[in-house]
């Protein structure tokens, strides 16, 4: 049976938060990107990202298109020059813009 893209998370939230819990309690590999380069909107939809919501959870909570959503998780990968939300959900932590059970 071929997969099809669903809006729902690769991983339980449950095991997410134990990955982010385990990544948050090491010293940093790298330098955290700076947040600064980023607007508002791209912040607030990298702490969602963070929290584990899917395109269209931010999209619901933000009150904006996927396609919107899509565009500031885009800009937000390139700004802080990160692969994929993994990376992404590990700078936000990384940087203080969100804390393990916030």
């Amino acid at each position: 049976m071929p997969a099809t893209r669903t809006s729902e998370s690769l991983l339980a939230p449950a095991v997410t938060g134990k990955l982010i819990a385990e990544f948050t309690s090491r010293p940093a590999a790298r330098p955290v990107a700076s947040l600064d380069g980023l607007t508002a909107r791209e912040s607030e939809t990298l702490r969602l990202i963070a929290r584990g919501l899917s395109n269209a959870e931010i999209a619901a909570a933000m009150v904006v298109s996927e396609h919107t959503v899509k565009t500031h998780v885009s800009n937000v990968l390139s700004k802080l020059g990160l692969r994929d939300r993994v990376q992404a959900v590990i700078a936000a932590y990384e940087s203080g813009l969100s804390v393990p059970g916030a």
